[in-house]
């Protein structure tokens, strides 16, 4: 099932078991911010980009190693190399994503982004290392920037695909089957919203994290909300704004936000999350936010 339909999509996923698939990644890879600067292409439809003087690669750059530091005690992580023709690329979840037994690759919407597509390197590792099956879709016309634009719910198979400039319906339809989902609920973002995953998360199948001002529709943050509650938080402007939406869980017990977010959680969201057995890690990526993006845009999960 692929619909814009809430009543029947939540119908249907209100009967689905948690047994699709592995609730968290087996491992994580993430790509080095080497030549990190302001992709002006990436600008024109990302509003929480920063300007030019606030980027500091330097910064970036030790910040991203503490971030692989980090999360590496929770599950192995590794780190290719950076691209500075490619200023993006340290958001590579948006290029590259895991189903079992496949790799799949996405179509990003700005030539500067569609340049990570062709990296040889982690082609070669998912299909000649892992030994996946490569599903490439960086050559179609839609765009479809992955786990940016669809939020997965691995341990049911369930897809939250918010549409922008950066994914349209037949991306997201290919996307669907790439993935292989059970089904795929379709929504416009806000006006200004590029990604999905800026205002939704789903946390290991048992929590949901969502920015109610990033949805065009205001039904469809609530009912992704009522699907998993008690254990919802809805953001307020000030978490939204400071990237609480974009955490992800790495194990079943952690969920994973920047510092800023970290520090914009309210308390009263911050026990939801301890109420659904999650422990809130940390790490400063002010300097990464720069480019419009947080902790979870940083990590490709492996599945």
């Amino acid at each position: 099932m692929i619909t814009r339909d809430l009543d029947a999509f939540f119908a249907f996923a209100r009967g689905v078991e948690a047994d699709f698939g592995p609730a968290t990644p087996r491992a994580a890879f993430l790509v080095a911010p080497d030549g990190f600067a302001r992709a002006g292409q990436s600008a024109t439809d990302n509003v929480y980009m920063a300007d030019a003087a606030a980027f500091d690669a330097q910064r970036a750059s030790l910040q991203h190693r503490d971030l692989q530091r980090a999360i590496s005690p929770v599950l192995p992580t590794l780190c290719f190399a950076g691209d500075p023709a490619t200023p993006d690329a340290v958001f590579p979840n948006n290029v590259f994503g895991c189903a079992p037994g496949r790799y799949v690759v996405g179509r990003m919407r700005h030539p500067v982004r569609q340049r990570e597509a062709a990296r040889a390197d982690i082609r070669a590792f998912f299909h000649d290392v892992l030994g996946r099956a490569e599903v490439d879709l960086s050559g179609q016309p839609h765009a479809c920037e992955l786990t940016g634009s669809l939020v997965i719910d691995r341990a049911r198979g369930l897809g939250y695909c918010g549409l922008s400039e950066r994914c349209d319906e037949d991306g997201a339809r290919l996307m669907h089957a790439a993935f292989g989902l059970r089904a795929t609920l379709l929504f416009d973002l806000a006006p200004g919203e590029y990604h999905a995953n800026v205002v939704l998360a789903v946390l290991a199948g048992r929590a949901a994290v969502v920015c109610p001002r990033g949805f065009a529709d205001p039904a469809v943050p609530a009912a992704i909300a009522g699907i998993h509650a008690p254990h919802a938080i809805t953001c307020n402007a000030d978490e939204h704004a400071a990237f609480v939406g974009n955490c992800i869980a790495l194990s079943a017990e952690t969920v994973w936000m920047s510092a800023s977010a970290a520090k914009a959680l309210a308390p009263s969201r911050r026990q939801v999350l301890e109420e659904a057995g999650f422990r809130v890690e940390s790490v400063a990526l002010d300097a990464i936010e720069a480019g419009g993006g947080s902790l979870r845009c940083c990590i490709g999960e492996v599945f």
